[in-house]
């Protein structure tokens, strides 16, 4: 395996008698999309910055790229592109002198046009910066983060308020750039966007990471099991017994017509209370099945929401 392009040892960041980082340790493998979760004020921003070579560490041994961001800042500016969640520029700077002026700051760019392209802003490479709507800004901020041909690109909550057409649009490039062997941090409150877009994620609260790992592996191994939820048209007679499924534990509501299953084999469990329901004559209203996602992780490690 080649060299991780990011690698963090005891990580330290205080203010004052805060300490907002406390000892983290990961790494980023070369074309990786790697997250970072957390609610604000976790520390995951400051992390970036620091990577980024933006705010200097307290303690820890960090290296992006080969370089240590606080000592080799200017080199490795020159290899990443970084897109912030909220970017101004001159209201009436137009877009395609946005892209040369960008561009100038790097001794190796790629074609503006083509980004702009790609980006669906060739028709508005005339446009003033004022005229953009918020999508149209926060496209515009990804060109401009890719002008430099990027080995690493940062992108910090890249689809916060967009709507989602936009946002899916953001997604594919995303996904492409990570297909064409691009590494990637991402920093995101939307869950199904973590789970879609990472191949690992670092949970982070209260400056430390409390979990690390594929999304699929962190739901698999905090729950190991699925929720069914078996609505019936009808209250369940008194007499009548809950359903037996192995490996499931069963709950019915108060009012007696819904049936909460939690089911580590939840395929199976489904088969065995369909035909239940049939064979007592039962009518079926509604039946889902609900795994487990990452923000149930975050919530069953804190109690808190990503969000929060």
């Amino acid at each position: 395996m080649s060299e991780p392009c990011i690698q963090v040892a005891g990580l330290r960041k205080s203010y004052g008698d805060v300490e907002a980082v406390r000892g983290i340790d990961f790494t980023v493998q070369q074309g990786e999309v790697f997250g970072l979760l957390g609610p604000n004020g976790a520390g995951k921003t400051t992390t970036v910055e620091i990577l980024e070579g933006l705010r200097p560490r307290s303690a820890g041994d960090v290296r992006v790229l080969g370089f240590d961001p606080a000592a080799d800042t200017k080199a490795l500016k020159e290899r990443i592109g970084v897109c912030l969640q909220a970017t101004n520029l001159p209201d009436k700077i137009r877009l395609h002198e946005a892209m040369r002026l960008f561009g100038s700051f790097y001794p190796r760019t790629v074609n503006a046009d083509d980004l702009l392209k790609r980006l669906q802003l060739w028709e508005k490479r005339d446009a003033m910066y004022s005229t953009l709507s918020g999508g149209q800004k926060q496209r515009l901020a990804l060109a401009m983060a890719m002008i430099n041909d990027p080995q690493l690109i940062f992108l910090d909550e890249p689809t916060t308020g967009l709507d989602p057409q936009v946002r899916l649009e953001i997604h594919k490039l995303i996904l492409e750039l990570r297909d064409k062997q691009r590494s990637i941090v991402l920093t995101t409150h939307y869950i199904e966007e973590a789970e879609r877009l990472c191949d690992r994620v670092a949970i982070i609260d209260q400056g430390r990471i409390i979990a690390i790992g594929a999304p699929r592996d962190l739901v698999a191994s905090t729950f190991g099991s699925s929720r069914i939820e078996i609505r019936l048209s009808e209250p369940l007679g008194d007499g009548e017994s809950t359903p037996v499924s192995e490996g499931a534990k069963t709950h019915l509501s108060g009012d007696r017509t819904l049936l909460t299953v939690t089911a580590e084999k939840p395929a199976r469990a489904i088969v065995d209370f369909v035909k239940w329901v049939d064979q007592r004559g039962l009518e079926l209203a509604d039946i889902q099945l609900k795994r487990p996602t990452l923000e149930d992780v975050f919530l069953e490690l804190t109690g808190r929401s990503l969000r929060d």
